[in-house]
């Protein structure tokens, strides 16, 4: 939902790493000390470690509801060929993060749509408990008005009450929430230009995080110093996100346009495959001081980007023989490539950039067109403030 910090990592799941910040440990202990007072009054015959391990098991459920709506809508962008580099859960929510953007409006769709999917499904499945289980009305149980409640039926209805709280507050049409994203998608099929459908959200947002403060400064006001300053902590959170959306739209309009070839190096120095270590050492990193070069077959295709640190591994660790291909990764070209046609908005999200500080540059056959820094590109970004 919104942008975290470091995290420290909490489970892996079909391999996405689940992390969460600092403060949403401190807001876990908090929640659990809310949820005691809470389950004590639907529990009065429990004894206090019964009403402490619930409190326990719903501030568990409450963060697990969170993961698997982030859950959702990473399965669904693998699905859709982009990269989920982790979930992170904080104080306000979680984030799944993306290596890259949406690149049309059903994709869009679909990803934002993911995550508010499994939370009706959770929903669904919390209401359909208390039902079943339930011998009072159901409205009661849902609202922890049964002082004669169960602790798995008490999990059970706050189970159904915080996915509904979710689900509602993440379908508000205001970016960055999930609502924002799905009318963002829809204005974008409409209009046809991403740039205008994303201010659009984010004017959504920043309207509705300006109701949300009005709302906590009204309860200020009338003695709910707690609801209050909650509300006006997440209402100038989303209205940072929106008001990040609006700004970077306005910032890839001014980028719409520039490619990967309009940035590149046309004449980029490259190592045959067939090199040895030691010769690229002597003929290549020593001679023009850099720190990588592709490397290229005899018809002129990308085998991979030959970094420094590999050569003198592989001189210092006597084997100054090894080809230049044999020191690469196998599939390492399609890793650090990218097409001369690629938006140089989509450059910003790329990892191996920032990691390498360069990709090579090919064109539709794989062949080796030029070579983009990060130096150029930043360059790039310079000049179109």
């Amino acid at each position: 939902m919104f942008r975290s910090g470091g995290s420290t990592q909490l489970a892996r799941v079909f391999g996405i790493r689940i992390g969460a910040s600092p403060g949403w440990f401190i807001f876990l202990f908090l929640m659990i000390w809310w949820l005691s007072a809470r389950f004590t009054d639907e529990l009065p015959g429990a004894s206090d470690t019964t009403t402490y391990a619930t409190a326990v098991a719903g501030a568990v459920l409450f963060f697990l509801s969170i993961a698997l709506h982030e859950l959702g809508h990473a399965v669904v962008a693998r699905r859709n060929g982009i990269e989920v580099l982790g979930i992170d859960l904080w104080v306000f929510g979680g984030l799944a993060k993306l290596s890259r953007d949406s690149e049309s409006p059903g994709e869009e769709f679909r990803i934002a749509a993911a995550g508010p999917f499994v939370t009706l499904v959770l929903t669904v499945i919390g209401v359909v408990a208390v039902a079943i289980f339930s011998h009072a009305n159901l409205g009661d149980n849902l609202a922890g008005d049964v002082v004669d409640s169960s602790p798995g039926l008490a999990l059970a209805a706050w189970l159904a009450l915080v996915n509904f709280g979710l689900l509602v507050f993440n379908l508000v049409p205001g970016f960055p929430l999930d609502g924002g994203r799905i009318a963002r998608s829809i204005a974008w099929k409409i209009t046809g230009d991403r740039n205008r459908a994303t201010r659009f959200a984010g004017r959504l947002g920043q309207g509705f995080s300006y109701i949300l403060i009005g709302f906590g400064v009204y309860l200020l006001a009338t003695g709910d110093a707690a609801d209050g300053l909650w509300l006006g902590i997440l209402g100038w959170f989303l209205s940072q996100g929106a008001s990040s959306a609006v700004v970077s739209s306005q910032f890839a309009e001014r980028i719409e346009g520039v490619t990967a070839g309009d940035l590149m190096d046309n004449d980029p120095v490259a190592v045959p495959r067939d090199t040895t270590a030691l010769a690229a050492q002597d003929e290549f990193f020593l001679r023009y001081r850099l720190p990588w070069f592709p490397v290229i077959d005899t018809a002129g295709l990308l085998v991979g980007l030959l970094r420094q640190d590999m050569v003198e591994s592989a001189v210092a660790g006597g084997h100054p023989a090894l080809r230049a291909d044999e020191l690469l990764k196998t599939g390492e070209g399609d890793l650090v490539s990218v097409a001369r046609d690629a938006p140089l908005e989509s450059l910003l999200a790329s990892e191996p950039l920032r990691s390498f500080g360069a990709l090579a540059v090919v064109d539709a056959e794989g062949r080796l067109c030029g070579l983009l820094t990060l130096d150029r590109v930043r360059r790039a970004l310079a000049a179109s403030v």
